[in-house]
């Protein structure tokens, strides 16, 4: 962000039908405090109704406020937000810093055709920084602003308007090696949009991982923190109510083993139902494309519209995760290690997302098709448009073929990190099992706990013994093709392969216990995705030769000084 500089420019409001969202918007975001109010109110005996139209009233003049009280403007050099009532804030972000567009669509903004648009500059998520929203404009502009703000020129120079009908979006030409040559003039009314080549798409097939991403246990939790603050706001006493005190006393009839049965069974099917309608309404419609101009564009949504624009210069490497039920049933995640791309909120929730849950072998199709340089990866150069013959050719891995190519870095053998790392894996697993059951024993002598806790804690060592195995099986590394490849976890699985290009530094770190096994765990830190990637548990060797093959010379002097102190000892 920088100080605001002043144009010519006028500046422009939002949608006018954002009086309808806004202030929609603000009555769901206080509606327990409303109902809290209306409950409240009548229990004991007061208006509590009238109470609770105040509030609304409140609400809805708060969200008309905010469109008085927001404008934008977009200049040959910045992209300007102005909002705020008693504090005006001024955002500004240079276009030639502009990373992603996001736009996406709720339900409520789809029916009256609007999009809200989401600029990246690819600085700091964690402070909510380098992020600059319109919410919302027309779907129509929405597009055309994503289309202006990352394929034209931001230094362009802007021609003198005539009384004239609007133009056309500036049309990007062909890219070469990915890199995006956008067209300052922008092309009449009517020029065909830029050609595309479609490299997945969602298949019914897909949503039996659905039950597998567990993301339902997320929905668990809102609905019970939403039902908890709706009691506490209304003083509700839920032992009062009859359809719980019946549930209530037919559960407490039972036997504990089916107390803990039912729990179980109840909580599965729950968070199997609302994962896999989760996943339906998340994914649907889901296709990734790659543009002639150098860029993969996401889509997805089925109720909830997003799409996402990745430029194939910034793309750094890719992810291919495999959490620990997913794995079970040969799925896989990918996203993108890039730039501008929000990474703290996970996965799906966040734009890096280049393939949902899906079976592994299509996210290793289509990693293959994206990642920058890889061998046998096409370029967006080579990109074709989207016939019939070319997008069946894309999609082959949706069938289960595989694109006739070498081995790239998601395929490439890893190497294995040696007994030591192995003997730590157990080492600490065994010690935080053993800590665990020391705590239990002397609980359960001390303060009479029930002998089951640590009996079950005792049974449990098998389970360990084979999550260490399963974690050391997952640790490799590699360097091929230019990449940086790691794989670690096991609850979740990871495989990471980073562009070498795209690394800026080397950190290596070495504990107490490691030094004594001669081993470390090599950081690569770079700009793209989570900022940095670790090889753990790897031989200090190893990891110096790896840092030294990947940045050639850039640690040359230090293992020079290096060899010089060993030889003067």
């Amino acid at each position: 962000m920088i100080d605001v500089i002043e144009t010519t420019l006028a500046w422009r409001r939002l949608s006018p039908r954002m009086l309808v969202i806004h202030p929609f918007q603000e009555v769901v975001r206080a509606a327990p405090a409303l109902l809290g109010l209306l409950v409240a109110g009548t229990s004991s005996g007061g208006q509590g109704q009238w109470w609770s139209i105040g509030g609304v009233g409140l609400m809805v003049v708060l969200g008309m406020l905010r469109w008085f009280t927001t404008t934008y403007r977009i200049t040959p050099e910045h992209v300007q937000v102005r909002r705020g009532l008693l504090t005006r804030k001024v955002v500004t972000v240079p276009r030639d810093r502009v990373r992603t567009v996001d736009v996406t669509s709720h339900v409520l903004h789809r029916v009256l055709g609007l999009a809200r648009v989401e600029v990246g500059t690819g600085t700091s998520e964690r402070r909510r920084e380098g992020r600059l929203k319109l919410d919302a404009l027309t779907a129509a502009e929405a597009a055309r602003l994503r289309v202006e703000l990352l394929h034209r020129s931001p230094a362009a120079p802007v021609a003198p308007t005539a009384p004239t009908a609007p133009t056309a979006p500036t049309a990007p030409t062909a890219a070469s090696e990915g890199t995006p040559v956008a067209s300052p003039v922008a092309p009449p009314a009517g020029s065909a949009p830029a050609t595309e080549t479609e490299l997945a798409r969602m298949r019914p097939a897909w949503v039996r991982f659905g039950p597998f991403t567990m993301s339902g246990l997320v929905t668990v939790g809102v609905v019970a923190g939403f039902v908890s603050r709706l009691v506490s706001e209304g003083n509700v006493d839920l032992g009062r109510v009859g359809p719980v005190q019946e549930t209530w006393r037919w559960f407490s009839a039972m036997s504990l083993l089916l107390e803990i049965a039912t729990v179980v069974l109840v909580l599965v099917v729950f968070v199997s139902v609302a994962s896999t309608l989760g996943y339906v309404l998340a994914f649907g419609n889901f296709r990734l494309t790659r543009h002639t101009e150098g860029t993969l564009h996401v889509t997805r949504g089925l109720l909830t519209t997003r799409a996402t624009t990745i430029e194939e210069r910034r793309l750094r490497g890719v992810e291919v995760s495999e959490p620990l039920l997913l794995r079970a049933v040969r799925g896989a995640r990918l996203s993108a290690v890039t730039t501008g791309l929000r990474t703290a909120q996970g996965s799906q929730r966040g734009g890096s997302m280049l393939l949902p849950p899906a079976p592994r072998a299509d996210a290793v199709s289509v990693a293959r098709l994206v990642l920058p340089r890889a061998a046998g990866a096409p370029s967006a150069a080579s990109a074709t448009p989207a016939t019939p013959a070319t997008a069946a050719s894309s999609v082959a891995f949706a069938s289960g073929a595989s694109p006739a190519v070498e081995a790239s870095p998601i395929t490439a053998d890893l190497t294995a990190h040696g007994p030591a790392a192995l003997r730590r894996r157990f080492t600490r697993a065994y010690g935080v099992h053993a800590l665990v059951l020391a705590v239990l024993l002397a609980l359960w002598w001390w303060a009479g706990l029930p002998s089951w806790t640590w009996l079950t804690t005792a049974a449990l060592l098998p389970l360990t013994a084979l999550l260490a195995a399963d974690r050391y099986r997952s640790l490799g590394h590699a360097l091929t093709s230019g990449y940086l490849v790691t794989r670690w976890g096991s609850l979740s699985r990871r495989r990471v392969a980073l562009e070498c290009d795209g690394v800026i530094g080397w950190n290596v770190e070495r504990s107490f216990f490691q030094r004594r096994a001669r081993l470390a765990t090599l950081t690569a830190t770079t700009a793209a995705g989570k900022q940095s990637y670790q090889v753990p548990d790897v031989d200090l060797t190893e990891a110096l030769r790896l840092a030294a093959a990947g940045t050639p010379g850039l640690l040359d002097p230090f293992l020079v000084e290096a060899t010089l102190s060993a030889n003067s000892m």
